[in-house]
């Protein structure tokens, strides 16, 4: 008797009750060996008064089984709701967001039909924590997280999906030359890494110029690896380039657990009309089937799916006179994929996966780094201010500094308006005042403190402070201008 993989579903909102159950029939009638434990998310647990959208006891179903295969969800809008997939994501470590993007042409109308880009998206940093503020009548704030630990266990994941699926070249995009220390630590761990792999080839690029050349040229490139945020637009559009962000599945892998999805939101306006495309979901189902080694069960329903697309049996999305042949809804559409259960297409490649062909997580083997000296050399000020000039305000933070700091500089939105500043500079009420410690020494944090209090004393609104520190004696920091 087989044994079968104990998994948890969340049959979700909107279009997800429908494509959901279209994608457990095909995948059961493929032959999968799957022991079901069903949790409820999404907009009634929201709505209930759970502002996360999960409910307590449905963690430990998740922990227990360790693989969830999910439907779309909506989140209210409005204040106070959190993403229940970035909760998830970091709250499980799946820090490795796998989403294929691939042609399935001339069935599915296309471009580029040789399409075929896996992206790797790191999936627990960069803004996505949701770390941010309002600290003045004009000003909000978010904050960006790179760290190396996270690089590099998302960049090794990359090169070791890469070399596991028989890939040549993993290629990463990123900002370094406007972000120099986040996008910059990201492009340098990515060049640390990939001389470790001299069976693969790699390659960086920008990414406004990548995403660029992604739209024009994908066949120029094979396994991309992102931060968060550009990971999340780029693998969008990349599967829209492909053909429909529709059929496109996702994984995301941790080292102790998974979540498969489609990459689309949950459709309200198509919900209970039995019009929606249940491909990204069976997509993702079938990533989660090579994930719990059920290869032969994955090759079985991605063949026959492939054969349904390749028949013209086309859900509205993807319908087009001349190349589709029927236009049917969700549950039609999961019954042509069940009565091709066994089949092969004929023009697409059919699917062979070997053992190497699951996205199981790769623990970092990176050696950590020695720690470096750290040196507390300054602080930045931000205040809320609305009472004057660029150099009234830098004058007046100038003679506050005391014996042991100069004001180095005065910044509005990240450019210098005192000294020297330009009149024709729009400055809003959220300023940045750079102190460092005279003559190139230290600072302890009973200077930063008096510093603090003498620009309470003077009447400033001081709203939020960030230390300067040195690594090894080089800036941890932003550069100011020349002193």
């Amino acid at each position: 008797m087989t044994n079968k993989t104990p998994i948890t579903i969340a049959y979700g909102d909107g279009i997800g009750p429908e494509i959901m159950r279209a994608t457990l029939d095909i995948i059961m009638a493929g032959g999968a060996q799957l022991d079901i434990e069903e949790i409820e998310i999404g907009e009634k647990v929201y709505l209930a008064g759970n502002p996360s959208g999960i409910a307590p006891s449905a963690w430990e179903s998740l922990r227990r089984t360790r693989v969830f295969l999910k439907a779309p969800i909506t989140t209210p809008q409005g204040g106070g709701y959190k993403s229940l997939n970035v909760t998830t994501r970091t709250a499980l470590g799946l820090y490795a967001n796998v989403r294929p993007a691939v042609a399935y042409y001339p069935f599915v109308e296309t471009k580029y039909p040789g399409m075929n880009v896996i992206i790797v998206r790191e999936n627990e940093e960069d803004v996505y924590g949701g770390i941010e503020y309002r600290q003045t009548q004009q000003m909000t704030e978010a904050l960006k997280l790179i760290s190396r630990p996270g690089t590099e266990k998302i960049v090794r994941f990359a090169f070791e999906y890469a070399r596991a699926n028989a890939r040549k070249k993993v290629t990463c995009f990123a900002k370094d030359n406007i972000l120099k220390i986040t996008d910059g630590l990201f492009h340098k761990i990515f060049d640390e890494i990939a001389a470790q792999y001299p069976d693969l080839e790699h390659e960086f690029w920008i990414v406004d110029i990548g995403s660029a050349k992604l739209s024009d040229t994908p066949e120029a490139f094979d396994v991309l690896v992102l931060p968060n945020l550009y990971g999340d637009i780029l693998s969008d559009v990349a599967a829209q380039i492909a053909g429909s962000v529709g059929l496109a599945g996702s994984a995301n892998i941790g080292d102790v657990a998974a979540m498969f999805e489609a990459i689309h939101g949950s459709a309200p306006r198509r919900a209970g009309q039995n019009l929606a495309n249940p491909s990204g979901l069976l997509q993702g189902a079938v990533l989660m089937l090579l994930h719990i080694g059920q290869i032969e069960v994955a090759a079985r329903v991605q063949n026959a799916w492939l054969k349904t697309i390749e028949d013209g049996i086309h859900t509205y999305d993807i319908y087009k006179e001349g190349v589709s042949r029927e236009k049917v809804g969700t549950s039609e559409f999961a019954r042509a994929v069940v009565a091709r259960m066994g089949q092969t297409p004929v023009t697409l490649p059919a699917a062979k996966y070997g053992p190497a062909g699951s996205t199981k997580a790769v623990a970092a083997a990176t050696k950590a780094a020695a720690p470096q000296k750290k040196t507390l050399v300054g602080v930045d000020v931000y205040l809320d201010w609305t009472k004057g000039k660029p150099d009234d305000l830098g004058a007046a933070l100038a003679t506050l500094g005391g014996d042991r700091a100069r004001l180095q500089a005065v910044f509005n939105r990240g450019t210098v308006v005192w000294p020297n500043g330009l009149p024709e500079t729009f400055c809003t009420d959220h300023w940045r005042a750079r102190y460092l410690a005279k003559d190139g020494g230290t600072f302890d944090h009973g200077d930063v403190l008096e510093l603090l209090r003498r620009i309470d004393q003077a009447g400033y609104d001081f709203i939020k402070t960030e230390h300067l520190y040195n690594f090894d004696g080089l800036p941890g920091y932003s550069a100011g201008p020349a002193s």
